[in-house]
């Protein structure tokens, strides 16, 4: 319980000190990848047709970008969490992880409940249905941020310990922009590609995620149980890499 508290303190704590007090507040949490999904959503709309391979434009926009600004949002803003927060760590209560929970699960969060609001719109504009497996999208979306925060600390431990990796690591977030396959879906890849591109774990996920909206009538290629222990893999690398920081801030 009292990991507990201490993550909900410091979830409050950042809102706070994020999107302050007054005004908007804390809905600008929902409402930044929210106005981010839906100006994309606009332009593509109005510069593409309809439908791509037979997949309406509108749910594929939705399913891929959201997923993408989750995984980013958990990049940059984990990036500087513990730098940001260094005097927290003088708490003898509040540990590394404390600080990267509370900053992961406020990004998830917000993406979650903008992801909703979006899906909601389509469907009552007539773009979507009900998902045909809510089990599946659960589970996708799930291994979304599974996987966001298992890379999230790699690079937050890579820029603690490497200086050039601050300036590496946001060029990195673009590379993650097709390799994401969050504009386009694995089964528009040649056939011999399909397994290769999976290997890397975010078109699992968001693939996943997909298959629970579209359902058996939009053909589907992903590995849950891959995308689960990359994602495991990710976060021991990551836990690894950040072993010594709380004694690197202190003396720095």
């Amino acid at each position: 319980m009292r990991h507990f508290r201490i993550i909900g303190a410091l979830l409050m704590r950042e809102m706070t000190t994020r999107f302050g007090r007054e005004g908007l507040g804390f809905l600008w949490v929902v409402g930044e990848p929210l106005l981010f999904c839906l100006g994309v959503l606009v332009m593509w709309t109005l510069i593409k047709p309809e439908y791509e391979h037979g997949v309406r434009l509108g749910p594929l926009v939705m399913t891929g970008y959201m997923s993408l600004l989750v995984f980013r949002h958990m990049i940059s803003f984990s990036a500087g969490a513990l730098s940001a927060n260094a005097g927290l760590l003088y708490h003898r209560k509040i540990g590394i992880m404390h600080i990267f929970l509370a900053r992961n699960l406020m990004e998830f969060a917000g993406g979650t409940l903008a992801f909703v609001i979006v899906y909601i719109i389509l469907l009552a504009l007539g773009q979507v249905g009900l998902p045909k497996d809510w089990l599946l999208l659960y589970s996708g979306w799930f291994l979304v941020g599974w996987t966001g925060f298992g890379i999230a600390m790699i690079f937050a431990g890579l820029i603690l310990r490497y200086e050039v990796m601050e300036r590496i690591v946001p060029l990195l977030g673009y590379v993650m922009i097709p390799l994401s396959g969050a504009f386009f879906m694995v089964s528009w890849l040649p056939a011999q590609y399909r397994e290769p591109f999976l290997w890397v774990p975010f078109p699992n996920a968001i693939e996943m995620v997909r298959a629970g909206v579209f359902g058996e009538f939009v053909d589907t290629y992903y590995h849950a149980d891959y995308a689960l222990l990359s994602g495991a893999a990710m976060t021991f690398l990551g836990l690894v890499l950040l072993a010594g920081a709380k004694n690197r801030i202190l003396i720095e």
